[in-house]
């Protein structure tokens, strides 16, 4: 891989031991922590609960277990190559089932639900079907989405944009018009100017939830997106999306990473370094942590936070050392709360696929009462129902089947919080059993209250409380215009040496694969790689052995 000098470094290279600290055993702390480690970084991991995953949480009750985060297994060369980065692979760590359909999508009003088949050829049928004569418009529109896609995979994901001369390179150049023009326009904008039928245009600006926004919030460049749902397809990794995790446990811990779960930290130890650039006012030097009753100073070189980049820096570091007070978040767009589901349901669910969009007619509308103020809970919402008992048996007793439902809504904690057996907060029972009656009636399973046998909900106050989730959100800062690429928070400190960031909140943005990326952008600050490709995959000779 380049380094700023242009100069291949390999794992393994030796170099000072550096004393690391990483904060959060989520997907990013776990990844950051497992890459540190074969680098040759001493790494301990901090992690405030008794147990590892952040967001891709699970909870086990009668025989069920349920994923209680994310649920769609997307661009699969990000988690290839990262567990490349680790001497091992995909294959070796998951077991990994192609989902046909993809997905299947209710719309409000629509007798026959719409099941979005694998691999394009079916996919330009599935169009045809709805609009006739729209398939030389979907090739085109997911020729740019898989253009954008490489283009994203070259020059925007795996940089942290120190250099701002990776932006003219001659590939960027040449697409300098286009790549404007995507970027000023809407998602559904761009949708609409290729298809009429609204179930369409639905079905494409629909990946702007993965984002944390909203179709209209959304720059047309993110049109990529479809690539990765209706190109390349959709993937579940059988025993559910703790697998993941746990394979990240081990892989992070044969690396030689010390986890240290229960350990709370409250503050980012600094010192004043006049060695330091001007921009700099201090270094790390540790954390503080409490575990249990005590409270400990644990040294460190290099901290890496993969918590909540509000809560880093608005909690663990005092006002003059924040780059990014409360100030700057009073600017920012949060992506939606959400309200979520676990149901054990008695009996057989058909009518579900792995996984279900339920689509309402007032699309609009219901994002501007997630997003614009006065915001409110949506009725009905257009909400997504996981069924993984449709591809996983061990999810559920036999008999049964396992759903996970999520309600998007405000990011507003006062929406409250989740409990078993409807023991949440009225707003988030009430928002759960709207998701319901909903599912029951728009898929013709009028029972399905009667059946449910376990139900847990969560809600934006959990994430608040749980994971210092600024204001609740599910899952981060917007990706907006003004929140996207170079424009996102950075993951470096401005303000104290040797503190950088990992996770959600951070570059390059949501989601389990950008959350691995992250994890290497810490890897390639630290190696001073500037490099905008994805780092030189490790070599057997080159890796480094733990004793």
């Amino acid at each position: 891989m380049n380094t700023g000098r242009g100069r291949p470094t390999r794992v393994g290279e030796h170099r000072a031991v550096r004393r690391t600290v990483v904060i959060g055993g989520g997907i990013a702390g776990l990844a950051t922590a497992a890459l540190l480690a074969r680098e040759g970084h001493s790494v301990t991991l901090l992690e405030a609960s008794s147990t590892l995953g952040g967001r891709v949480g699970t909870w086990s009750s009668g025989g069920f277990s349920f994923d209680t985060g994310p649920s769609w297994y997307l661009m699969p060369e990000v988690f290839e190559h990262f567990y490349r980065m680790l001497g091992t692979d995909a294959r070796s760590e998951l077991d990994l089932v192609d989902l046909d359909p993809g997905y299947r999508v209710y719309y409000e009003g629509q007798r026959h639900p719409v099941d979005v088949p694998r691999g394009r050829e079916r996919v330009r049928e599935l169009f045809e079907g709805l609009e006739a004569g729209s398939g030389p418009a979907l090739d085109a529109y997911l020729d740019s989405a898989a253009d954008a896609y490489d283009l994203a995979l070259r020059r925007f994901l795996y940089t942290s944009f120190e250099s701002k001369r990776s932006l003219l390179s001659a590939d960027l150049l040449a697409r300098a018009s286009r790549l404007a023009r995507l970027s000023l326009r809407s998602l559904d904008e761009h949708a609409a100017r290729s298809f009429a039928d609204p179930r369409l245009r639905q079905l494409l600006g629909y990946p702007a939830v993965f984002l944390g926004s909203s179709p209209s919030m959304t720059p047309a460049l993110y049109h990529l997106m479809s690539h990765l749902d209706l190109d390349a397809g959709v993937l579940y990794p059988r025993g559910g999306f703790r697998s993941i995790i746990d394979g990240l446990v081990r892989l992070a811990e044969s690396a030689g990473v010390t986890i240290v779960r229960g350990a709370t930290v409250s503050r980012i130890l600094t010192r004043d370094d006049g060695s330091l650039d001007r921009r700099r006012r201090a270094a790390v030097t540790g954390v503080l942590y409490r575990r249990g009753e005590v409270v400990r100073v644990l040294p460190a070189d290099v901290v890496v936070s993969t918590a909540d980049l509000h809560h880093t820096e608005t909690a663990l570091l005092p006002e003059h050392l924040q780059t990014y007070p409360e100030s700057w978040w009073r600017h920012r767009v949060a992506g939606p709360g959400a309200v979520l589901l676990m149901a054990g349901v008695r009996g057989r669910l058909p009518q579900l696929a792995h996984h279900t969009l339920f689509f309402t007619r007032e699309w609009e509308a219901n994002f501007r009462a997630i997003f614009r103020e006065p915001t409110r809970v949506p009725d009905p919402a257009s909400i997504y129902v996981c069924r993984p008992s449709a591809t996983d048996d061990s999810v559920a007793p036999a008999g049964h089947e396992n759903l996970f439902v999520l309600v998007p809504v405000p990011a507003d904690p006062s929406i409250g919080v989740g409990g078993i057996d409807g023991a949440g907060s009225a707003a988030v029972e009430g928002a759960a059993e709207a998701a319901i009656a909903q599912v029951a009636t728009w898929a013709g399973i009028p029972d399905l209250a009667d059946r449910i046998v376990v139900r847990r909900t969560l809600g934006p106050g959990d994430f608040e409380r749980d994971l210092h989730s600024w204001r609740g959100t599910a899952l981060g800062p917007a990706h907006t215009l003004r929140q996207s690429a170079f424009l996102r928070g950075e993951n470096a400190s401005k303000r104290v040496g040797g503190l950088y960031y990992a996770g959600g909140s951070t570059l390059p943005g949501i989601g389990l694969p950008m959350c691995l990326i992250s994890a290497e952008l810490v890897l390639k600050r630290l190696r001073g790689d500037r490099g905008t490709a994805p780092s030189v995959e490790p070599t057997p000779a080159a890796e480094v052995v733990h004793g």
